[in-house]
């Protein structure tokens, strides 16, 4: 009987502990692992994702016409030149509006 009432204790508590270890991970939800090696024509791209700041890699997710999320290096020129593209031109006073440094 004893035995059985720790069992159950220590099955009780370790229920407790998977719900609330899995309620906790507040983690980024979109984030790039792996990059696309390629180039994309901006005709090509619908809008993008910034990727989280909390994300080990800093990334673009451009999302297509054909709706594929694809995942690109941010610092390369031409995904620069793909969301120049995207936003339009930019502002007279001269800072990138897609840097996340200075958006408002």
């Amino acid at each position: 009987m004893r035995t059985a009432a720790i069992l159950l204790l220590c099955i009780l508590g370790a229920a407790l502990f998977c719900t609330v270890s899995c309620n906790n991970s507040n983690g980024p939800d979109n984030c790039c692992f792996k990059f696309f090696p390629g180039t994309l024509s901006p005709s090509r791209v619908r809008s993008f994702i910034l990727t989280d700041d909390r994300c080990p890699k800093p990334g673009v997710i451009l999302v297509t016409k054909r709706n594929l999320n694809i995942c690109v290096e941010q610092s390369a020129t031409w995904v620069q030149d793909v969301l120049q593209t995207l936003m339009g031109p930019a502002p007279a006073h001269g800072f990138c509006r897609f840097d996340r440094r200075n958006v408002t």
